[in-house]
């Protein structure tokens, strides 16, 4: 993967005020909070559009296919139009939670073929942080309604194509843990299987390695720098892999390490049923202990 991953605040606030703006897209999502449109609505950053992940970044759950399946593409093509996407016009992605959620924006439009998409380093943290002013209201999201407001993206363009980045299934996943290297991106203690607060089952897929999303982040929110990552997934046998993967949860946070992979030089695969899948399925096998086994 060869393409940026992320644009600094400073590099934002210089597009925005350019005669060519990207798309910017506020992914405000977080477990267990329902409320990303009115944190939006609160505080935004002007010219900002409001996605859905749930909604947009996601298929119907299913015990086969997860909390968060990948949605249909045409579904997601409406979606990307409806958000302002036209070919060859960049996109910036990020929410309040150091991209966490918006990475999962980041990689269904990578996965899907639009080349120029990256995360706004540090997220909405950074931007405050810089003292850059803030919306507050509907914004770009009225376009939804019946009669868009002054603020509505003009509707885009964009033609999405998968393939773009590569994605596992159960089976896949199991033999990358075998083969490769299996990446575990949730909380420690979600791996070790000592609390499952979502699943059907707690633990992990045998054979994983634990390497919680978190730790790809400095104190501020921003990515750790190139060297430190490499290190980070060096340690954990990346340097030599036949091949990755990765999985959470439900296939959101993992996107932010396949981000942090690719800042520090590698590529991986996506496991989107990740381990609300695994877990449902009473014939996976389920793995406990902060060892992988």
């Amino acid at each position: 993967m060869s393409a940026r991953v992320t644009t600094t605040v400073a590099e934002l606030r210089e597009l925005l005020d350019s005669g060519q703006p990207p798309v910017l897209l506020d992914v405000r999502w977080a477990l267990g909070d329902p409320h990303g449109r009115d944190h939006f609505e609160a505080a935004h950053i002007p010219g900002a559009v409001y996605v859905d992940l749930g909604r947009e970044l996601a298929g119907p759950p299913s015990p086969e296919g997860g909390r968060h399946p990948l949605p249909d593409l045409a579904d997601l093509q409406a979606a990307a139009r409806s958000w302002g996407l036209k070919e060859g016009r960049p996109v910036v992605v990020y929410d309040d939670l150091g991209n966490t959620a918006a990475a999962r924006a980041w990689w269904l439009l990578r996965w899907a073929g639009v080349p120029e998409v990256t995360l706004l380093d540090g997220a909405l943290g950074a931007w405050r942080a810089a003292g850059l002013p803030l919306a507050s209201g509907p914004g770009a999201t009225e376009r939804d309604a019946k009669t868009p407001g002054p603020d509505a993206p003009e509707p885009g363009d964009v033609v999405l194509r998968p393939g773009g980045l590569p994605v596992t299934d159960a089976d896949g996943a199991a033999q990358l843990a075998v083969t490769g290297l299996l990446l575990d991106a949730r909380a420690g203690e979600r791996y070790r299987g000592e609390q499952e607060p979502v699943d059907p089952r707690a633990g992990h897929i045998p054979g994983a390695v634990s390497a919680p999303t978190g730790e790809n982040l400095a104190a501020d929110g921003t990515f750790l720098p190139p060297e430190v990552l490499r290190t980070r997934f060096e340690d954990r046998g990346a340097g030599d892999a036949a091949g990755i993967g990765v999985y959470c949860g439900s296939g959101v946070t993992a996107a932010h390490q396949i981000a942090a992979l690719a800042i520090a030089g590698f590529d991986a695969t996506l496991f989107p049923g990740s381990w609300s899948a695994w877990s449902a399925d009473p014939a996976r096998p389920a793995a406990t202990g902060s060892l992988p086994s």
